[in-house]
C-alpha cells in the first residue's frame, strides 16, 4: 500500500478535502498518511482530523504526525507540498506595502509583486524539501499544490531535476464545470482540451458531443449583461479562448485593468480580496480545530454524503499509481517541447494522463499566437525571478518587476525600485540571504 505524506498538513481545510478523496477510494483505504506541519497545534488538529476522516468513510489507515520533515517523508512514494510560507502574516505585508505605493492586488499569489515575493520565500523550503526527498523517498512522486505554482514548478526543475515533481491546481477543472452549468450542458458529457500557464491557460476547445459550446457561452453572455462585468469574460470576448482562472487572478496577470479605476468599477474587481479571504481561513482553521478537539467531523462542505468521486488531483494520482486505473488530469511541469511556441524549460500546465507508473503530460502544440503571447508575459516574470534565487542575483528580483505587467502599468521605473526594496526590507530574513541586498 501506499505511503502519502503531507506537509503542510496544518492547512486544515485542504487536508480535510484531501483526506476526504483518498479516503473515499475503497482501494486506499489502508494508506500509510505521514502528516507534517511546524506548528504543533495545527499538525495535532490535522492528526485529529485525519483520525475523524477515516472513521467516517470506514477506513483503516495508518496515521502518523510528526514535526520532523524528514521522518515524515521516510519511505514516502507520494509527498504532497500545501505549505505557504510565512502564512497570513506574510500575505498581509505583501498587500500592505505594495498598497502604500500605490499597487493594488487581488489575491496576490501568483504574479504580480506579491507573487514574485511569495515565490522567493518559498524557494528556501522547496530546496529543503527536494533534499529530503532525495535522502529518504527518491522515487517519490512530488505534488505541489503551493503558490506560485509556475515559479515553483520551474525552480524546482532548475534545482532538482532528479526530483519528480508536478504541479496541480483545481482551476481548470472548476470553469469548465462551472461554464457547463452556465451553458446548461452536463459537466460529465462535456470533452475539452486545455493549454498554457497556471493560472492563465485557455479552453482551447470544449464540446458536448461533438457540438462546439462556445456559441453557447456567446448566447448566455449576450443574454445577462452582467456576465460582461467579468474580467475573464471580458478576455474571452477580446482575446477568443476563455481564461481558466477567476477574474480576481486574472485581472492581477496583465496590465490592462487594476491600474485604471473606471475598468474596476466596469468589471467588478475586488481588490485586496484575498485579505479577507486570508482572515476568514484563519477562522475557519479555528472551527474546524475545535471540532476535532471535541471529537467531532467538520462537515466542511455540505456535501459529505456525496456520491465520493475525488474533485481534486492529487487524490486521482495517488489512486492511478495504486491501481493502474488510467484518467486525464492537468498538470504544471517543465516545457520539453509540449507547447511549441512557449520557452523550452518553461513551466507550463498541460493535460496529462496517469497511470501506474506516474504522470504523463501530453503534447500540445502551438497556441494561438494571442495567448502564446500573453503567456510568455507571464513567464518572463516566472524565469526572471527563478534566475534570482538561482544565481543569488538581487537584480533580477527587480528585473521581475520590471516586467511584471500590472506592477510596471502602475509605477514608474524608480518607483518598482523602492518597492521591491521596502519588500526585501519587510520580508527580511524569509528570503534567500543572497536576496536581501539592492
Amino acid at each position: 500500500m501506499l505511503n502519502i505524506a503531507f506537509v503542510g498538513a496544518g492547512s486544515v481545510e485542504f487536508t480535510a478535502q484531501l483526506l476526504r478523496d483518498i479516503l473515499a477510494y475503497p482501494e486506499l483505504g489502508g494508506v500509510r498518511l505521514a502528516l507534517h506541519d511546524i506548528d504543533p497545534e495545527r499538525l495535532e488538529a490535522a492528526e485529529g482530523l485525519a483520525r475523524l476522516a477515516a472513521g467516517k468513510h470506514g477506513a483503516s489507515p495508518v496515521v502518523t504526525a510528526s514535526l520532523d520533515r524528514r521522518r515524515a517523508l521516510e519511505g514516502a512514494d507520494v509527498v504532497v507540498n500545501m505549505v505557504a510560507v510565512g502564512g497570513h502574516a506574510a500575505t498581509v505585508k505583501d498587500f500592505e506595502v505594495a498598497a502604500r505605493f500605490g499597487v493594488r492586488q487581488t489575491i496576490s499569489d501568483t504574479l504580480g509583486i506579491g507573487g514574485i515575493f511569495r515565490a522567493l520565500r518559498t524557494f528556501p523550503l522547496l530546496d529543503g524539501l527536494a533534499a529530503d526527498i532525495r535522502a529518504v523517498c527518491p522515487d517519490a512522486w512530488l505534488l505541489n499544490y503551493t503558490n506560485p505554482m509556475a515559479m515553483n514548478l520551474q525552480y524546482l526543475a532548475a534545482v532538482a531535476p532528479d526530483v519528480k515533481a508536478a504541479g496541480l491546481c483545481h482551476s481548470v477543472y472548476w470553469t469548465v464545470r462551472d461554464l457547463s452549468e452556465l451553458v446548461g450542458v452536463p459537466f460529465e458529457e462535456v470533452d475539452f482540451h486545455s493549454a498554457g500557464v497556471n493560472h492563465q491557460a485557455w479552453v482551447l476547445s470544449w464540446t458536448h458531443r461533438g457540438r462546439d459550446l462556445y456559441p453557447a457561452l456567446d448566447e448566455a453572455i449576450a443574454a445577462d449583461p452582467e456576465l460582461e462585468r467579468r474580467v475573464r469574460v471580458d478576455m474571452y470576448r477580446r482575446l477568443g479562448r476563455y481564461p481558466t482562472e477567476t477574474s480576481e487572478h486574472s485581472s492581477e496577470y496583465v496590465p490592462w485593468y487594476l491600474p485604471h479605476d473606471a475598468e474596476i468599477e466596469r468589471l467588478r474587481i475586488p481588490v485586496g480580496a484575498y485579505l479577507k479571504i486570508s482572515t476568514g481561513n484563519l477562522d475557519e482553521y479555528a472551527r474546524v480545530r475545535d471540532c476535532v478537539r471535541r471529537g467531532e467531523y467538520p462537515d466542511l462542505y455540505g456535501d459529505e454524503d456525496g456520491d465520493g468521486a475525488a474533485v481534486e488531483y492529487a487524490p486521482q494520482v495517488i489512486h492511478s499509481l495504486a491501481t493502474g486505473e488510467r484518467r486525464t488530469i492537468q498538470v504544471t511541469t517543465a516545457n520539453t517541447g509540449l507547447i511549441t511556441n512557449l520557452p523550452a524549460g518553461a513551466a507550463v500546465e498541460v493535460p496529462a494522463t496517469l497511470d501506474r507508473t506516474g504522470v504523463h503530460p501530453h503534447h500540445v502544440g502551438a497556441l494561438p499566437p494571442q495567448l502564446a503571447a500573453l503567456n510568455r508575459s507571464f513567464l518572463n516574470v516566472v524565469e526572471l525571478t527563478v534566475a534570482a534565487a538561482v544565481h543569488g542575483d538581487p537584480a533580477h528580483v527587480r528585473h521581475a518587476a520590471l516586467c511584471d505587467p500590472a506592477t510596471a502599468a502602475a509605477l514608474p521605473v524608480g518607483r518598482i525600485f523602492e518597492l521591491c526594496d521596502a519588500l526585501t526590507e519587510a520580508h527580511g530574513d524569509a528570503l534567500p540571504a543572497a536576496l536581501r541586498g539592492a
